[in-house]
């Protein structure tokens, strides 16, 4: 891999928020995941070493292992020892298509409860278009809200929504 390479890879994977309420582990999981399904990762690429990500992100090494070990099981990577982590050959389509889904989901709670909350179709379009047009990252910062009504009056609702595998995301 060439050195720019390996850089750009170190620099979307530093993007982990450890303030987050989804864990480090599961948030390294979904970037990998999701690089791969944008087609940023691709088959054979090597992804920094426990040891590199662990310092840069400044996380205990036991949890770069950790979601290194889960991607593995779920055939995405591989390790060769002495070698480093590998991205699987082939995996691209499903990962696309298993992110995808996943998203889906999450947007459809999203919106339900949106509308239960008493928005309507202009409110959540507005909220999607100033998150689409952001550069927030996932996990990172929301965009501000606007001053429209009943914004501020009561506490945000935290949302929680739970993978195909148990994980919190």
């Amino acid at each position: 891999m060439k050195p720019e390479e390996a850089g750009q890879i170190l620099d979307m994977l530093s993007t982990i928020d450890i303030n987050s309420s989804v864990a480090v582990y599961v948030q390294i999981e979904n970037h990998v995941q999701f690089a791969i399904s944008s087609g940023r990762l691709q088959a054979t690429d090597q992804l920094p070493s426990v040891r590199e990500l662990s310092e840069r992100l400044q996380v205990n090494p036991n949890t770069v292992a950790k979601a290194y070990r889960d991607l593995e099981v779920m055939g995405l990577l591989y390790t060769r020892r002495g070698m480093g982590v590998f991205v699987n050959k082939g995996v691209e389509v499903k990962c696309r298509e298993d992110v995808r889904k996943r998203i889906i989901g999450r947007l459809h709670e999203v919106v339900a409860e949106a509308k239960a909350s008493g928005m309507n179709k202009s409110e959540v379009l507005e909220v999607v278009d100033k998150s689409i047009n952001s550069d927030a990252q996932p996990y990172g910062e929301t965009p501000p809200r606007g001053d429209g009504p009943g914004q501020g009056r009561c506490e945000e609702t935290r949302q929680v929504s739970v993978s195909h595998r148990g994980h919190v995301i």
